[in-house]
């Protein structure tokens, strides 16, 4: 039976359409300038991406490129089995001293720094160049931090107690709590963890 010509340009017209369709959902989500129809596909231009780094470094934050060599700074450094173990024995001496003088209310650097000495600690001495002359004991008053629109400096201390050279104890004594532990020492700042910048 013949087909009528009003049911061949149906069938057309569904053919064309089906095409198009195609033709369009093959192009879905790529992204760029559609290719020029008098152009053959093998000149069309290449899709433009906007993509991340297909290169993160191991635990880069956010992925950001040297994310790890910009922060280095703020990491601690290794330190060995045997530094480990020393440095947590030292812990365990100051930790209780700081809970006396914590539960005290005495929490002022000079008063911390007198109950380290007591433990046999030596301060850290250091020449007009900043070198060391000895002692391992370095024990400031809190580092001031930027509230609203000033800094504050509160009250309490931070106590850094070098144990080897690749092992250190960092504590602190504040009104609100306490706390020791032990950690390797920062590249620029030695015991004590680096200051954020703003």
């Amino acid at each position: 039976m013949p087909i009528s010509t009003s049911r061949r340009r149906r069938h057309l017209a569904a053919g064309v359409l089906l095409a198009s369709a195609a033709v369009f959902l093959a192009s879905c989500g790529q992204r760029g300038t559609p290719a020029d129809p008098s152009t053959p596909p093998s000149l069309s231009p290449s899709p433009v991406t906007s993509a991340a780094s297909p290169y993160v470094e191991p635990g880069a934050g956010d992925g950001a490129p040297h994310y790890n060599d910009n922060n280095a700074h703020r990491r601690p450094g290794d330190m060995s089995a045997t530094s480990e173990k020393d440095a947590e024995k030292e812990a365990a001496r100051i930790d209780p001293v700081l809970k006396r003088l914590w539960k005290q209310g005495d929490w002022d650097p000079e008063t911390v720094l007198t109950a380290m000495l007591a433990l046999g600690y030596e301060e850290t001495r250091t020449g007009p160049k900043g070198e060391h002359l000895g002692g391992q004991l370095d024990v400031r008053p809190m580092e001031s931090r930027y509230e609203t629109d000033h800094y504050v400096t509160p009250e309490g201390t931070r106590i850094g107690l070098r144990v080897h050279e690749d092992a250190c104890v960092t504590a602190f004594v504040q009104k609100s709590n306490y706390s020791v532990s032990v950690n390797g020492p920062y590249m620029e700042t030695g015991c004590f963890s680096p200051p954020f910048a703003h």
